[in-house]
């Protein structure tokens, strides 16, 4: 369950279409639930492919799209709480009526997203992952999205669906231990990635080249603090040129700082697939950029980190924290302070000693080992099958399974009286009983075993089906 999905194109989107691709081809039926596509429109977006709200859509990857109805009032954070209230609230309706599945999965930040995923789990009976992209409620403080007794309600919200949860997923190894310090059980990472094989290694930069260009390709919001950029772009003077390139709720204010100030910038809007690559290959720096007063994003990697590292581009990092620590494991780029003044001078210094701007490869390596989706989507497959089989409820504990029973014992009894097969008996694929375990558990084959055998089992788990909204 989410609250973006294809055709749009966003962190989330991004995400979850690399990992489906990769857990379908390792046996899952992914049923997502999210709303008709309405902001940040990518490539494939249109009247036929955005889909239809309470319509069932079929995705490109063999999954299946069930779409809910939104309300766009504008990229603000009031319309973004009011969208996101609607669709989740619409999103309940919907995921208690699709097809069976064996877990729940939901992507925050959509924080009513949450409480929807947990009441659909705990109606079907079925276990609950929440992935956590961002580092939650803690990010809500420090963006002040939240004020007094508010404040308290949503902290306490978010607190209580992380505790419910079966497995809780972060992308960063410092949210993770954050959640545990808190005393969240069940936390595993899995990071954010690319899909390595599909990613070019390109040449270095010219050795020779007037000038030098600095390109960002990204979100222009809150969180990124461009405005240090612009800055600096004006500071170091005509030789640099910054290209902005993507769409947020600061690009209009970005626009008109750059253009007061005089600062050689040029904005583009959003790019795709191969014209993103080409925009690569033309920049000799490329920033990956967090602004650093709020503290949760001490935790926080910006997911095109991975990508600059795999093609092979110098980067500006004005980052710290984790995504720092990334960046010096992997060998590559510069970590540079959140000062417009600090980034013009490294910028000038690039451009004096352009040998600094070719990479070494060890970034493509470390993406690799670490972030590559074929990779990951193993880490994840394998989280949820041991999910599945240690903390599955027994098959009748969900409301909707009860009901279920209730209706089979009624049909039983009119169809033949006498029969003496328990309405509490699950049955297997080959037409044997299976009692007392979860159906779908039973319908799969999956043996019942004690924990510890789980555990050892999980490259065995049965097949299932992962039903998630897109965020």
């Amino acid at each position: 369950m989410a609250s973006s999905y294809w055709p749009e194109h966003s962190p989330p989107q991004r995400r979850w279409y690399s990992l489906v691709s990769h857990l379908r081809e390792r046996g899952w039926t992914v049923s997502v639930v999210c709303p008709v596509a309405h902001y940040g429109a990518g490539p494939d977006y249109s009247t036929q492919t955005r889909g239809r709200a309470w319509r069932r859509q079929a995705g490109f990857l063999g999954e299946h799209i069930y779409r809910v109805p939104y309300v766009f009032l504008g990229d603000n954070r009031a319309g973004k709480l009011l969208d996101q209230l609607v669709s989740a609230a619409a999103s309940v309706a919907r995921g208690l009526f699709t097809s069976r599945q064996n877990i729940v999965v939901v992507t925050a930040p959509s924080l009513p997203l949450l409480a929807s995923a947990l009441l659909v789990a705990r109606v079907k009976g079925i276990p609950l992952v929440v992935e956590m992209r961002d580092a939650w409620p803690n990010l809500a403080e420090d963006a002040s999205l939240v004020r007094g007794g508010s404040k308290s309600v949503v902290n306490r919200a978010v607190v209580y669906v992380q505790n419910r949860a079966d497995l809780v997923v972060t992308v960063t190894q410092g949210f993770a231990r954050t959640l545990r310090e808190r005393g969240v059980h069940n936390v595993v990472t899995v990071r954010n990635g690319i899909l390595l094989e599909r990613t070019p290694q390109l040449p270095p930069p010219p050795a020779r080249r007037r000038g030098l260009r600095v390109l960002y390709l990204g979100n222009h919001g809150e969180s990124q603090s461009l405005d240090r950029l612009i800055r600096a772009a004006h500071l170091a003077g005509d030789s640099v040129r910054l290209t902005l390139v993507g769409h947020g709720s600061r690009k209009p204010a970005l626009q008109q700082l750059a253009h007061r100030l005089g600062a050689n910038v040029e904005f583009l809007p959003p790019e795709y697939r191969e014209r993103v690559f080409e925009r690569y290959r033309d920049a000799d720096s490329v920033v990956i950029s967090l602004r650093d007063d709020w503290k949760s994003f001490e935790d926080t990697i910006p997911s095109k980190t991975y990508e600059v590292l795999a093609v092979g581009r110098h980067i500006t990092a004005v980052v710290r924290g984790e995504a720092a620590h990334v960046l010096t494991d992997a060998g590559e780029g510069d970590i540079v302070a959140s000062d417009p003044e600090q980034i013009a001078a490294l910028w000038r210094a690039l451009e004096a000693d352009r040998s600094r701007l070719v990479p070494s490869g060890s970034g493509r390596e470390w993406v690799r080992h670490n972030a590559d989706y074929a990779d990951l989507s193993v880490q994840y497959d394998q989280h949820l099958r041991a999910t599945v089989r240690e903390y599955s409820r027994v098959c009748g504990q969900g409301v909707l399974p009860r009901l279920g029973r209730v209706l089979r014992a009624v049909t039983r009894g009119v169809a033949g009286a006498g029969s003496r097969e328990s309405p509490f008996t699950a049955r297997t694929a080959d037409g044997g009983a299976a009692q007392g375990r979860p159906a779908a558990e039973a319908d799969s084959g999956t043996p019942d075993t004690d924990h510890a055998s789980r555990r050892q089992g999980v490259a065995d788990a049965s097949r299932g089906s992962v039903e998630r909204m897109a965020s």
